[in-house]
């Protein structure tokens, strides 16, 4: 059985490239709209790895991650922040709140699926 990746992130053109470079790795795809919605997609549906973007309209991605790790299911889930944020305060922040990588947009699809595959084997 494939395992699940839940992206999260408020432009859908960017969901599309990162589910079609994830899917293209043998991975299932659950996708978010923002942070809110991504809280709403963790129903208790086993998800190995979470892709967020920081920047988003309802509930931003750091706040997300927070509230994902006092989620007993997800504590462990590990979540890759993509986003056009590289400042090392941003950085800090989410490696505080228990981000596993941080990754810059514009980003390289085989870069992303290298990042996933050493996170969670496929």
């Amino acid at each position: 059985m494939a395992k699940t990746i839940l992206i999260v992130d408020d432009s859908a053109s960017l969901r599309q490239v990162i589910s079609i470079a994830v899917k293209g790795a043998g991975y299932d795809v659950i996708e978010g709209c923002d942070g809110l919605d991504g809280l709403k997609k963790l129903d208790g549906t086993k998800i190995h790895l979470i892709i967020s973007d920081v920047n988003m309209p309802n509930m931003d991605g750091l706040t997300m991650v927070q509230k994902i790790k006092e989620m007993p299911a997800y504590k462990f889930t590990p979540i890759i922040m993509l986003t056009t944020e590289a400042g090392a305060d941003k950085k800090e922040i989410g490696k505080a709140a228990g981000v596993k990588a941080w990754m810059v947009k514009p980003f390289k699809p085989a870069q992303m699926i290298d990042a996933i595959s050493k996170l969670i084997a496929p």
